[in-house]
């Protein structure tokens, strides 16, 4: 049989997972590349030989996505494999259409191929956008199965910008484990809030490894999924949230789409802040597409600790990155909280923005009186902090997981907010996970 000549669209995540578990010392392929595309610098890398693999001693080469058509005639691809997230239908399909016409085959890989088996029980939390609420969803998920008398351990989909070799399995058990793995804000975001709630987190590259460390101290492992991507594990219980301010994404992105079909609960969350007829239109799809699923409510509660200081003041909002740009809100939770605190105006950052920040508002203009708290690299979090130092405006409301003044010096007052999901039906995930306790516990350790 003829060697198929592979490569792998990607976003440095599913891409590598795909590979490790697909194509990786299997004979019958030859991967050509990966592509880059989402995530500034990714690109020009390569996917190291440590991780590659016996078949590829040098490793393998990581290209531009732009250059589509030129890689499938340059290395005489025989198949394009889409492994990236949070993709429009539409966008997907011109992705295909683009493939298909230089003659090459275009695949998209189903779970079954990609999904690995954990020997303890698994429960995955997923969404069908980014910035659905998933991560506070997942503290609270973590925080009921801890009272359950569960063990859990939180493994995050991948986010490996730096070094992948030394990123391939990563623990995060105190927050000065962030420091000495030089994690980027991107990534603080999702580990600082489960290390504060004392949540082991395990990252990186090779989730099988990561897998198999993870269960010796775990008797639960809780799939923590980035993007709208589907689950690296099988799961026992799938749980997706849905965003009734983005109503018919649901329908319309990939894999979101996916997960909402497979899901066995559906969160419909910010119901708190989303108006009625949104949310309607949010559970008739549901409905629709998955009507074995429990479908349950949940609100985000935005709050700040000194909503006085906020009141009457030109406020800076800085928001979550990935949200705003390829989540595509055009707002936060620190626009609902500035709006809830009476600011007497939203300052647009964008006339003092500088370097890669100023890049990401030419390449998102639906973003203007807020800031995305971009921060992949050492030079990009300079450039932020630059940019939030030039704006002329009283406060910084701060909406990002994280301390952002730990990363960055502000010369100027700012403000934290923060979001927690809350069940407002019932029965609700408390009791959801009662039952999967009592299902599952002859499994416990």
């Amino acid at each position: 049989m003829k060697t198929k000549r592979i490569l792998i669209l990607g976003a440095a995540g599913r891409d590598f997972h795909n590979f490790n578990v697909v194509f990786r010392d299997n004979p019958e392929y030859n991967i050509a590349g990966f592509t880059a595309t989402q995530i500034p610098g990714i690109a020009d890398r390569r996917y190291p030989k440590e991780l590659a693999g016996a078949l590829y001693p040098a490793g393998i080469p990581i290209f531009e996505e732009k250059d589509l058509e030129d890689l499938v005639r340059e290395h005489s691809v025989d198949a394009v494999v889409f492994s990236y997230s949070d993709i429009s239908h539409q966008n997907l399909m011109h992705l295909a259409s683009r493939v298909v016409a230089t003659g090459a085959d275009f695949w998209l890989l189903g779970s079954e191929r990609t999904q690995i088996k954990s020997t303890a029980p698994v429960v995955s939390i997923c969404a069908v956008r980014t910035g659905c609420g998933k991560s506070p969803l997942c503290r609270l998920v973590t925080s009921e199965l801890r009272r359950e008398g569960w063990k859990p351990v939180v493994v995050r989909h991948p986010m490996p910008y730096g070094d992948l070799a030394a990123q391939a399995v990563q623990r995060f058990a105190v927050m000065s484990d962030l420091d000495q793995q030089q994690c980027t804000i991107e990534e603080r975001e999702e580990y600082e809030p489960h290390l504060r709630e004392g949540t082991v987190v395990y990252a990186g590259v090779d989730y099988e490894k990561i897998l198999r460390q993870a269960e010796k101290e775990a008797d639960i492992v809780i799939w923590d999924g980035g993007n709208n991507d589907t689950p690296f594990y099988a799961s026992d219980l799938e749980i997706v949230v849905v965003d009734p301010h983005r109503p018919g994404h649901e329908l319309a992105y990939f894999p979101g789409e996916v997960n909402l079909r497979r899901a066995g609960v559906v969160v419909i969350n910010k119901v708190d802040t989303a108006s009625p007829q949104d949310v309607e239109t949010v559970r008739r799809n549901v409905r629709a597409s998955n009507p074995k699923a429990t479908m349950v409510e949940t609100a985000c509660r935005v709050s700040v600790s000194a909503p006085e200081l906020v009141r009457g003041r030109k406020v800076l909002v800085v928001e979550d990155g990935p949200t705003l740009t390829h989540g595509e809100m055009p707002y936060g939770a620190g626009v609902v909280a500035a709006r809830q605190c009476g600011a007497a105006e939203l300052v647009d950052p964008r006339p003092y923005a500088v370097g890669s920040i100023r890049w990401t508002y030419e390449h998102y203009p639906h973003l203007t009186s807020l800031l995305p708290a971009m921060g992949y690299s050492a030079m990009q979090r300079h450039e932020l902090e630059e940019t939030i130092n030039r704006v002329d405006c009283d406060l910084v409301l701060v909406a990002t997981p994280i301390d952002l003044g730990h990363l960055i010096k502000l010369n100027k007052p700012s403000l934290r907010v923060t979001y927690e999901v809350e069940d407002v039906t019932h029965p609700g995930l408390a009791e959801i996970l009662a039952q999967f306790t009592r299902k599952h516990a002859h499994t416990t350790v």
